[in-house]
């Protein structure tokens, strides 16, 4: 520690004029905590890298090779991670000034190390040879070790100047949003902020640091080394207070601690997103999925989490403040500690509405990753399914159908909807064959969100072998439950699946179904399976518009709030679910509509216990409206 103080008197003492006569574009102690912390941080994300891949399969290690030399894929993931890992485009579409914040950070910081090498390539050439004044080098501080030349003196160097300055004053801003959300998050559109740890406090006041440092750093070189319109006058200024000899190296000094501190806190804090984030944008475009809850792709998904806290907003069990602990930023945190405890007592809470995973700006899917750790569990659902051994379809039963109706285990709960929907096929002079009408078949979707896939499968199974058998050209659901695994994991080749909001809104846009225009308002609720888990968003509000005045929620589409009733959840207890079901009720009545639609039957028993105003279901709504011949 003396030597080192000695040092850095030594060299304050030394002018501008000196240090350019005895240490010209020369090697200076103060880059080494910058070194030890850029080795550091490059040989952990090597041996990260290694054993990501090494938990991967053949097939997937293969996959992601040659997708790295597909076209359209490699243009895709250029794109991917200039728009979500530096100018951060999800966070600007639902919060602007959290978006700005964010890329400025991350875009500034990009433009300052580009244009900063560009320098070095344009106006120091020497230094990218191998051997610099008898050392390997390479002066990556450009601003301490170039000093001006007759090359600055021209319009090319005053314009990287210039962008070196104006990139600087970006970073800068995007450091003081990111320092007042930590006194008022609510300011730039957070209601909840996650509990930062011991690492993230140290990684993110050293990110604090690293740019007004850098700023003062260059400010007390820009005589030397040059400068534009933000560098220069700090720089007059200093001299105006301090001299013409400035002591500028214990700056630099700084500036190199904070950035070697940073990297060396980084592997363990929340700022490991930044390294990570690019190779989960690659692995999840050559079509990877999480298989395990902490290894291959599911690790790459868990160090991208950026722990941001947008998910705590966005969780529907956020309505009570001791839920927050289950939501997803937690459990991740507590799967990349291996913290076994608060895994297994977190993991059965979500409601795996797919929320969070719709909403984060990273693409982190944490539901994917919760299902897996409850496959590792080895869970049981509290209830039975009956097998399909003794189920027969009944022989002839419609002749010439073209439909198959499965209404699902929840339908069957509420015997209306039922009612109304073969009640409009019937309207429709469609033929179908009720597939369930006895009730007892389950289309697997609770066992796999229960973590229980080999069951799961074997029921689909089972259930793929009577549908294909059926002749049927389109199986229509009423449950979007079941709609969301018939789409992803039944491979019903040469059938159409439709949830019955699709095929009701076919049928009126052919004429081949009549409703009448009525007087009333309403308010659809999107099903979280429905609209998050499959994109269908359009094709119920085209119909409702066609029957009464559509009312809009304060939030709706991908950012609809969940009912509370889902299965997804093993062990959320009714009162937590109601006071869910409450809140997700008062975001449907912002406009004061008369009643409540929505298409999936847990929703609508979840809502008649709660709301104030009718719910009724979607196929009800078209049953009674349809137009008498």
């Amino acid at each position: 520690m003396t030597a080192l103080l000695q040092t850095l008197y030594t060299y304050s003492q030394i002018t501008p004029e000196g240090i350019i006569d005895r240490y010209p574009n020369s090697y200076n102690h103060f880059v080494l905590p910058f070194v030890i912390g850029i080795s550091f941080i490059i040989v952990y994300l090597l041996i990260g890298l290694i054993r990501i891949l090494y938990h991967l399969t053949a097939e997937e290690r293969k996959r992601l090779f040659f997708s790295l030399f597909t076209p359209k894929t490699a243009l895709k993931n250029i794109k991917d991670i200039f728009c979500d890992c530096l100018l951060h485009t999800k966070i600007w579409k639902r919060k602007p000034l959290l978006g700005y914040m964010h890329s400025a950070i991350a875009f500034g910081w990009f433009m300052l190390i580009v244009l900063g090498h560009i320098e070095v390539a344009l106006f120091a050439p020497r230094h990218l040879d191998s051997v610099a004044d008898g050392a390997l080098y390479y002066p990556i501080f450009y601003r301490f070790f170039i000093w001006m030349s007759p090359e600055h003196e021209t319009l090319r160097g005053s314009l990287f100047f210039f962008l070196m300055d104006f990139f600087l004053l970006y970073v800068l801003s995007g450091i003081a949003l990111a320092m007042y959300k930590r006194v008022r998050s609510i300011a730039l559109g957070m209601r909840h902020t996650t509990k930062p740890s011991l690492a993230d406090r140290v990684a993110l006041y050293c990110l604090w640091a690293i740019f007004p440092l850098r700023l003062l750093a260059e400010g007390f070189t820009a005589d030397l080394s040059g400068g534009s319109f933000l560098t220069k006058p700090l720089n007059m200024l200093f001299r105006n207070f301090f001299g013409n000899e400035l002591n500028f190296l214990p700056t630099w000094w700084l500036y190199s601690i904070c950035l070697g501190l940073f990297f060396l806190a980084m592997p363990f804090s929340r700022y490991m997103h930044i390294l990570t984030e690019p190779l989960l944008i690659v692995m999840r475009n050559a079509g990877l999925k999480v298989r395990k809850p902490r290894k291959g792709f599911a690790e790459a998904e868990i160090y991208a989490c950026s722990s941001c806290g947008l998910c705590l907003d966005a969780c529907p069990m956020n309505t009570q403040k001791k839920n927050l602990k289950y939501s997803s930023v937690y459990f991740i945190r507590f799967l990349r500690r291996h913290n076994e405890k608060k895994i297994n007592e977190i993991a059965d809470k979500c409601l795996m509405c797919g929320k969070c995973y719709a909403l984060c700006p990273v693409g982190v899917n944490s539901p994917d990753i919760r299902r897996a750790q409850r496959e590792t569990l080895n869970h049981k659902l509290s209830f039975d399914f009956t097998p399909m051994d003794n189920f027969r379809l009944k022989e002839n039963s419609e002749e010439g159908a073209e439909v198959m109706y499965f209404a699902g285990c929840m339908s069957h709960l509420t015997p209306k909807i039922i009612k109304s929907v073969t009640s409009v096929l019937e309207s429709a002079g469609k033929k179908f064959i009720f597939a369930d009408r006895e009730g007892g078949i389950c289309c697997g979707r609770p066992m796999l969100l229960a973590g229980r896939t080999e069951a799961a499968k074997e029921l689909i199974s089972k259930n793929k072998k009577m549908i294909m058998e059926s002749g049927c050209k389109i199986l229509l659901l009423s449950c979007p439950i079941c709609y969301k695994v018939f789409k992803d994991d039944y491979d019903l080749k040469g059938i159409r699946i439709l949830h019955y909001t699709q095929y009701l809104n076919e049928l009126i846009e052919k004429g081949e179904l009549k409703v009448a225009k009525g007087s009333g308002s309403m308010v659809y609720h999107d099903p979280c399976e429905l609209g998050r888990g499959c994109g269908v968003y359009e094709e119920p509000r085209n119909v409702l518009r066609t029957i009464g005045e559509l009312k809009k929620a304060e939030k709706e589409r991908d950012e609809s709030i969940c009912c509370g009733g889902s299965l997804g959840s093993l062990t959320l207890d009714n009162k937590d679910r109601g006071k869910i079901a409450e809140s997700s009720i008062n975001n449907l009545t912002a406009e004061n509509p008369q009643s409540i639609v929505t298409a999936c039957p847990l929703c609508y028993r979840s809502f008649r216990e709660k709301s104030p105003i009718p719910v009724k279901d979607f196929a009800e709504v078209v049953c009674e409206n349809i137009k008498s011949n």
